[in-house]
C-alpha cells in the first residue's frame, strides 16, 4: 500500500470516528481533510467523501427501516430530485476552478458551524423552539404515513433537489439541508426525521458515486482505503458515543468545523 493510501486510511478513520459521534453531519469534513492531507481539489475529494457518506448513511438507514421509523416513500421521493440535480453539481465542479470551490466550501462550513452552535446553546439552556404554523406535511397518526398534498410534495422536492446539487458540487451528503427541511415541513418525530434523512443521503450519495465513477472523477485507489478507514473509525467511535454529552459534543464539533473553515479560507487566499 502506498503512502497516499495509508494517509487516506487514517483520514477515513478520523471521519468515521466523527460520524459515530455526530451522525452523518461528520462527513462534511471529508473534503477539507482530504484536501489538507492529500492535496486533492474539491472536485477530486468530493466523490471520495460521498462513498463514506453512502456507507455510513446506509447503515443508519437500514436500522431505521428495520425499526419502522424511516419514511421510505418520502425518502425515495426526495432522492429522485436529488439524483436529478447531482449530475449538474458534478458537471459544475469540473468547470469551476478549485480556489472558488474552496472558498465556497469554507463559507458553507461557517454557516453549518454557526447553526450547530446556536442549536447546542438553545438545547443546553432548554430554550424551546417557538410555535409555528402547521407544516405542509402532516403525519396521519392512524396509519403512520404522511398525508401527501401539493405543498408537501413541493417542499420535499425542493429539499431533495438542493441536497442533491450540493452533493454533486461539493461532495457533501446534504444532511444539513434535509434535516432542517424535514423539521420545518413535517411533524415527524426527530428520530424519524434523522432516519428518513439517512435514507435520502444513502440513495443520493450512491447515485453520485456511480455518476463520478462513470465520468472518471472517482479516484478508487484512495476511495477504498478512505471508506475502509471510515468504517473502522465508526466502530471505534461507538464505544465513546454514549459517554459524551450531546450539546457539549455538538459545540466542540461546531468549533472544530469553524476552525477548518477558517484554515481553508486562509489557504485559499495565501
Amino acid at each position: 500500500m502506498e503512502s497516499s493510501q495509508f494517509i487516506a486510511l487514517g483520514l477515513g478513520s478520523i471521519v468515521g470516528f466523527l460520524l459515530s459521534l455526530t451522525g452523518a453531519g461528520g462527513a462534511i469534513l471529508s473534503v477539507p481533510l482530504l484536501g489538507f492531507g492529500l492535496h486533492l481539489s474539491v472536485a477530486q475529494a468530493g466523490p471520495i467523501g460521498l462513498l463514506a457518506v453512502c456507507l455510513s448513511s446506509g447503515i443508519g438507514a437500514f436500522l431505521g427501516l428495520r425499526s419502522g421509523i424511516l419514511r421510505y416513500r418520502a425518502a425515495s421521493f426526495m432522492a429522485i430530485f436529488g439524483l436529478v440535480m447531482a449530475p449538474i453539481g458534478i458537471w459544475l465542479a469540473k468547470l469551476i476552478p478549485n480556489r472558488p470551490m474552496v472558498i465556497g466550501f469554507a463559507m458553507l462550513l461557517v454557516v453549518v458551524s454557526m447553526r450547530m452552535l446556536v442549536a447546542a446553546y438553545r438545547e443546553m439552556l432548554g430554550i424551546a423552539t417557538p410555535d409555528k404554523r402547521p407544516p405542509p406535511c402532516m403525519l396521519n397518526q392512524s396509519i403512520g404515513r404522511l398525508i401527501w398534498t401539493v405543498p408537501c410534495a413541493r417542499s420535499l422536492a425542493a429539499a431533495g433537489a438542493l441536497a442533491g446539487f450540493f452533493s454533486g458540487l461539493l461532495g457533501v451528503g446534504g444532511g444539513f439541508i434535509i434535516v432542517p427541511s424535514l423539521k420545518h415541513s413535517t411533524d415527524l418525530p426527530i428520530k424519524s426525521i434523522v432516519a428518513t434523512s439517512l435514507g435520502v443521503l444513502t440513495m443520493v450519495s450512491f447515485g453520485s458515486v456511480l455518476i463520478a465513477t462513470v465520468s472518471g472523477t472517482m479516484i478508487w485507489p484512495l476511495a477504498v482505503p478512505f471508506a475502509s478507514g471510515a468504517l473502522m473509525g465508526m466502530i471505534v467511535g461507538q464505544h465513546f458515543a454514549k459517554k459524551i454529552s450531546g450539546p457539549r459534543l455538538q459545540q466542540f464539533f461546531a468549533l472544530f468545523t469553524f476552525f477548518i473553515a477558517i484554515t481553508m479560507m486562509y489557504k485559499a487566499f495565501a
